[in-house]
């Protein structure tokens, strides 16, 4: 029986309107579900994230909602064969959908572990350190970066209906931004079902996600500049959504990841008999294959090198040709159908189009073996792989994607050639360079990087451990320039800096201080009371400090320090060496002696609740120490933030350490983590 796709808005499930419409199954045509979104209030779904979610979720810190992430991973994951079974009729192997729902999956933990980990536990985030605006330091900047008060849009693609919509999800509700989430309505089955396990949660506050199943109606009139709209899919679309009049007047942020034509290229190094050129045919067999094609980074035109076009050829048409295409639900199967008969429509006139430029050289775009299925009756499809003889002077393989199994071999004379044909692209989300020569590679990457969010340098190093073309992760940059969108998507914290406003802020040390909870130079300090290594995290302030009596280090120590730990460098052991070095006076104190010798100033040695140092950051030696000058040192808590467990916190210090001149001679951050009071 048919499944009648609900929309989630306003915190429960409305009905499909009375013209849904069918969505049949890419394997054999029966109509697996029906949707409309006729009947729902845009304006009222666009009002309750904004006044509902919204404010239950900048009431959390950043580490609130990574848990959230984490509790919502943790729970589909529990139910995700469910996913996977509804999955087999959008023509999807279960490998193809490993990297849509646990893909997803796997990026909501991700994106957990990053906010935890990168971000404070605060409602905002301090975006680098205070800014001096004024000579003698009472007037400073600093930048924060806080959520925007409005509603993050959506519109996902059919290709990859659990993984496009939490990739999308994952950083804006870190960022505290509720979401309007509508999926394609071609495969909206398989995004609906995981929907509701999440609804079923409990997990999100409400107006945190909401869901359209059908068209996006009359939503885009209701945005302001506070929202952003993301979107996947067609650069015609996508051009209609940007110009939208609401969109352009309001200035409304817009993310796009669209169209791209994805390039592999073979390096002049690998020969046929070369581990790179082995890896090359795979991947691009794989790419051609996995999803039927039906990838936004699918490899779309392979350049290899004129004398190689024959060999890549013959390679790639014999592992094309162990594909076993049928249904996804038979695990020999290795390549499903299209999503759609109406896809398999558009792929075949785009690969007329294609073979203008074109022929042909292995597969056929009107019939196909299948394996326990009906070829017509579903949306199946061989793999086709095209030559272009003269990529030159050719127009549409560098223009026209066809979005499915399909290629084009394209020869180059040498690697500008090679670099030129990628670029006519006009930009795309990925290209790989397959080749172990390290100048053949630098001279790709500089030429490709302008025109590629990224570039997969696969060499006979890391195939072992590669990742492949085709797989955005979490951490890196997924979109590119020009036809690719011009958007970023992920990118570790980018993704979630979308959703952020950056606002500068002016006033006083003191002030920022307070606001941002964080110490910076000319905030006040106190210095009274016990020291604070002998007061737990809680009892911590912003601004304890501890100021240390000062020390005399002398040539004895410099030498006994060089000696004992093997480090007698020139510029501490021979004086007449070191006064021709233009840095330094004559022989001087090591740089660690002197981290050394400041710890030994600062540290309170007593058990108590100071349980670990576990690292220096931005360590800068600023002016030498010579025999005979003291240093002494200024230890300020700088920040706190909750440790991974309840019993303990991490606390960042200021380090100074001055000479007797009262100069700067060190600075850093020390990085302790100190008990929690009971």
């Amino acid at each position: 029986m048919a499944l009648t796709l609900q929309s989630f808005a306003e915190g429960h499930w409305v009905p499909a309107g009375a013209d849904a419409v069918d969505i049949p199954s890419a394997v054999d045509g029966r109509v697996v579900a029906t949707a409309s979104s006729t009947g729902l209030d845009f304006a009222a779904m666009a009002r309750f994230a904004r006044m509902v979610g919204g404010p239950a979720l900048r009431a959390m810190t950043f580490h609130q909602r990574a848990e959230l992430l984490k509790r919502l991973a943790v729970h589909l994951t529990e139910r995700k064969e469910a996913l996977y079974e509804l999955s087999f009729d959008t023509g999807a192997t279960r490998r193809d959908s490993w990297i849509d729902i646990d893909g997803g999956i796997g990026t909501l933990f991700a994106y957990a572990s990053r906010g935890r980990k990168e971000l404070p536990s605060e409602r905002f985030i301090l975006d680098g350190a205070f800014e001096p605006l004024s000579r003698q330091g009472s007037f400073v900047g600093a930048h924060i970066l806080s959520p925007l008060h409005g509603v993050a849009v959506h519109v996902n693609a059919f290709n990859f209906p659990c993984w496009g919509l939490l990739e999308k999800l994952a950083p804006a509700l870190l960022a505290g931004m509720p979401v309007i989430s509508k999926p394609a309505t071609s495969t909206a089955y398989v995004a609906h079902a995981m929907v509701a396990m999440i609804v079923e949660s409990g997990i999100l506050p409400p107006g945190a996600l909401q869901f359209v199943a059908g068209s996006t109606g009359d939503l885009l009139d209701h945005l302001t500049g506070q929202d952003v709209v993301s979107f996947t899919g067609s650069a015609a679309t996508s051009g209609k959504l940007r110009d939208h009049p609401a969109v352009s007047r309001n200035a409304v942020r817009f993310i796009a990841e669209r169209d791209s034509l994805n390039a592999a290229i073979l390096g002049s190094d690998a020969a046929p008999e070369s581990p790179e050129f082995d890896l090359f045919v795979k991947e691009v067999a794989r790419e051609m294959t996995a999803k039927a094609g039906q990838k936004c980074t699918a490899i779309r035109r392979v350049i290899v090198p004129r004398a190689q076009v024959q060999a890549v050829r013959d390679a790639l048409a014999a592992r094309l040709a162990r594909q076993r295409i049928g249904n996804p639900r038979d695990e020999a199967v290795t390549m499903g159908p299209l999503s759609s008969q109406g896809q398999r429509r558009d792929v075949r006139a785009q690969v007329a189009e294609l073979a203008r430029d074109a022929e042909i050289v292995f597969g056929d775009p009107a019939r196909v073996e299948v394996s326990g299925a009906n070829a017509e009756r579903g949306a199946f499809l061989s793999p086709l792989l095209l030559h272009c003889a003269d990529p030159i002077r050719a127009e549409r393989v560098h223009h026209v994607e066809a979005f499915g199994p399909v290629a084009t071999l394209l020869p180059y004379d040498d690697l500008d050639q090679a670099v030129m044909l990628a670029q006519r692209g006009e930009g795309s989300l990925v290209a790989s360079a397959f080749s172990y020569d390290p100048a053949v590679t630098e001279q790709l990457v500089m030429g490709l990087a302008p025109f590629h969010g990224r570039l997969y340098l696969l060499d006979r190093d890391s195939a072992k451990e590669g990742t492949g073309h085709g797989s955005p992760l979490p951490a890196l940059v997924h979109g590119g320039p020009g036809r690719a969108g011009g958007g970023e998507e992920m990118g570790g914290m980018r993704g979630v800096h979308h959703y952020l406003q950056r606002t500068a802020l002016q006033g006083s040390p003191a002030k920022l201080s307070a606001l941002t909870r964080q110490w910076g130079a000319g905030a006040p300090t106190r210095t009274d009371g016990p020291h604070p290594f002998r007061r737990s995290f809680d009892e911590l302030a912003i601004g304890d400090t501890v100021e240390t009596p000062s020390r005399v280090i002398t040539l004895g120590d410099i030498e006994h320090f060089a000696h004992f730990t093997g480090d007698t460098f020139y510029a501490h052991m021979d004086e007449e060496a070191a006064k021709a070095n233009p840095f330094f006076p004559g022989r001087v104190a090591h740089g660690y002696l002197i981290l050394s010798f400041a710890a030994g100033l600062f540290v309170d040695p007593a058990p108590g609740p100071l349980l670990a140092n576990y690292g220096l950051e931005r360590l800068r030696f600023l002016k030498p120490v010579s025999p005979g000058d003291s240093i002494r040192v200024r230890l300020t808590v700088k920040a706190k933030r909750l440790g991974r467990l309840p019993e303990y916190g991490e606390v960042r210090w200021d380090a100074e350490v001055f000479n007797q001149h009262d100069e700067t001679v060190a600075q850093y951050d020390v990085l302790t983590m100190s008990a929690r009071a009971p």
